[in-house]
């Protein structure tokens, strides 16, 4: 990457860790662009060179987040050595879960918005250089598929209805211990992705 795309990457990076202190701290509905710039010392019009508006900033953010977060999770894996499909999905969910308990205002920002439909339009099928912004989640999300002897029905499908079952459930649980704690949930939470996982497994 040259130095043009570096600077172009650092503004883009400087615009969204601006957006997500005023996003978490006082909300999508009361953060304009204005304040946005203003935090990050981005010249306003730079915004609408990476941006369509603050809420094309916000769905890129969910995405951008999401993925630095799956990238460690992968990272974690990488050290484990785990290589069977099932158990590193597994082992991937439940880093997520556990390190979105220990970082509650990531939590509540992820949760509210988390979809995979966040994840195709804003990542998946983009170009180089917005792979490489988001971490290459692209390259991550189907080499996990590749590289397995087992294949599946319907990759997506399976992805799709993980990430809404573990972004859908856990706000409650680890904020509010409803309907129990994270501890007595997680075991459900397995066992329930194991299973959809085995659905989709083509024998």
């Amino acid at each position: 990457m040259g130095k043009s795309e570096d600077n172009k990457l650092m503004k883009r990076n400087a615009l969204l860790n601006a957006a997500y202190e005023l996003f978490t701290g006082k909300g999508v509905n009361k953060t304009s662009v204005s304040d946005i710039v203003e935090r990050s010392g981005i010249a306003k019009g730079t915004f609408y060179l990476y941006f369509l508006d603050k809420y094309d900033l916000r769905n890129k953010l969910i995405a951008h987040k999401a993925s630095e977060l799956l990238l460690m999770a992968e990272e974690a894996m990488t050290q484990r050595e785990i290589t069977d499909l099932e158990e590193r999905i597994l082992f991937l969910a439940e880093y997520i879960v556990d390190y979105l308990a220990e970082n509650k205002t990531l939590l509540g920002f992820l949760s509210k918005n988390l979809s995979w439909g966040i994840f195709k339009h804003n990542v998946i099928g983009k170009g180089e250089a917005e792979q490489k912004a988001e971490g290459d989640l692209y390259r991550f999300v189907t080499s996990i598929f590749e590289k397995s002897p087992r294949k599946y029905e319907n990759p997506e499908m399976m992805l799709f209805m993980i990430i809404e079952l573990v972004s859908s459930t856990i706000y409650s649980v680890i904020l509010y211990q409803e309907p129990v704690d994270l501890p007595a949930f997680k075991p459900y939470l397995l066992r329930s992705i194991r299973q959809i996982i085995r659905d989709q497994e083509i024998l």
